[in-house]
């Protein structure tokens, strides 16, 4: 390991600058104005894992393509390591929120701002100059590796998890490794044990054939506007308790992790402050972080209806539109969650709409079992790259594809991220921390060390 640790320390500058040139790319995988950039972030990865000297092949799906980049000379006694992460990022807008361009790298005080640092290219990339090191520094790998690169993880996956199917034998392996969580604070080394899962809808309420005028028909028919609005309001009662008959049935009440929890020091006003919210409010009876990572909940993502343009225009308008998305835990299905959805907001529909549900897309809710040489191996690398113990932890967004890949490939998955709260993901301004993301370098290749050493067969 000397050698790897001097080889990343000499070649962090260069590393950073390789990651801006990937941070340039607007892999907006959600754009079909952005399909070519999509390609090329694939292709340019392609390019720097071959040039590292991985066998690499590009996989067309039917969407966007998956890069595998593969290292199988540790030998069969050796164990195998998949590395999964997504190159493609959410869109940009609104951009006049950004400070800087979001597809032109900026560091200030020691972040990096771009849209994809965290989510998930800075993520992505320390993980493949970890494997750089050690191939540079010695000559070979201490395990085999697989590193499975996708397009679409923020669409949905749709292509992936067919893919890994059809290619199961290929990627047969020991362990998967994925970094697209993050730490409970600065400086504090997290694994993440459990992700809620997501049910995704689109509601839309449907009233007179057009827009009407309001004066003259305001009154007289239902405003589907207005009728959204009340359906909405029955989804909560005045404790938060989402009100949806059923919704609770199969949640695991997580006594056990609820405890680890408890041990936790969780900043609540650090974490309101960055938000930027005036209090902090959920479901009576939990604190924060067992609302995050323990409790289902249910939120509006986006509204539409009628005239939202400059000036007045005073219709009664015609159709109305919420997303909704459920957040989910062990033991909730996706499919049972939808389908309680939809038929509330039907049930409580007023009479004079027409109510559509559509399913948009949804993932299983996952937890961990912490137990093992993966995680000892974990626990050895993070607190070693960043000199303290490490926290076990839960993440409120959902991996719909981690519990698919360990019961495809019959192998634990460990999360190990390196973002930071309030890191903007999904808004303007995302930023990595730099020095989390060359940590995190030395901490993917003593993982890839301490794996070697803990699961050979």
């Amino acid at each position: 390991m000397p050698n790897t640790r001097k080889y990343i320390d000499d070649n962090l500058q260069r590393f950073r600058a390789e990651l801006f040139d990937l941070l340039r790319i607007p892999s907006v995988s959600a754009r079909s104005e952005h399909a070519l950039d999509v390609r090329r972030a694939a292709e340019w990865l392609a390019e720097r894992s071959r040039e590292i000297g991985l066998e690499t092949s590009i996989h067309e799906t039917a969407g966007h393509p998956i890069v595998l980049a593969e290292w199988r000379n540790a030998g069969p006694d050796k164990p195998t390591v998949l590395i999964y992460g997504h190159y493609d990022v959410q869109p940009a807008e609104p951009l006049e929120l950004w400070h800087s361009p979001p597809f032109e790298p900026t560091i200030r005080d020691g972040r990096l701002y771009a849209r994809g640092s965290v989510d998930d290219k800075g993520q992505l990339y320390l993980h493949l100059k970890a494997i750089e090191a050690h191939l540079k520094a010695n000559g070979t790998l201490p395990v085999n590796v697989v590193f499975l690169m996708e397009g679409e993880e923020e669409v949905g996956s749709a292509n992936l998890m067919p893919f890994v199917q059809q290619h199961r034998e290929r990627l047969n392996c020991d362990a998967v490794v994925i970094s697209d969580t993050t730490m409970i604070g600065e400086g504090i080394p997290t694994i993440g044990v459990s992700l809620r899962g997501l049910a995704y809808l689109e509601v839309r309420v449907h009233g007179p054939a057009q827009d009407l005028h309001s004066g003259s028909y305001g009154g007289t028919v239902v405003n589907p506007a207005t009728a959204l609005a009340r359906m909405i309001a029955s989804f909560h009662d005045e404790n938060w308790h989402v009100a949806i008959p059923g919704f609770y049935d199969d949640v695991d009440a997580a006594e056990d992790f609820r405890e680890k929890i408890r041990e936790i020091e969780f900043d609540d006003e650090k974490f309101r402050s960055e938000t930027g919210a005036a209090s902090l409010q959920g479901e009576r009876g939990y604190s924060t972080p067992e609302r995050i990572w323990i409790r289902p909940t249910l939120e509006i993502n986006g509204l539409l209806s009628g005239y939202t343009g400059e000036g007045s225009k005073t219709v009664l308008p015609a159709h109305a539109m919420a997303k909704v998305s459920a957040r989910l835990v062990p033991n909730q299905d996706p499919a049972t969650i939808e389908k309680l959805i939809a038929e509330h907001v039907r049930r409580v529909a007023p009479e004079g709409v027409r109510v559509d549900v559509e399913v948009l897309h949804g993932g299983r809710p996952w937890r961990a079992r912490i137990q093992g040489p993966l995680y000892e191996a974990a626990v050895a690398a993070l607190s070693d790259a960043f000199g303290r113990e490490v926290v076990f932890a839960g993440e409120g967004g959902s991996i719909p594809i981690v519990p698919e890949f360990e019961e495809v490939l019959t192998a634990p998955v460990l999360l190990m991220g390196f973002g930071l709260p309030g890191e903007n993901a999904h808004a303007p301004d995302e930023w990595m921390s730099v020095e989390n993301f060359e940590k995190g370098v030395h901490a993917s290749a003593r993982l890839l060390t301490e794996i070697a050493n803990r699961m050979g067969r």
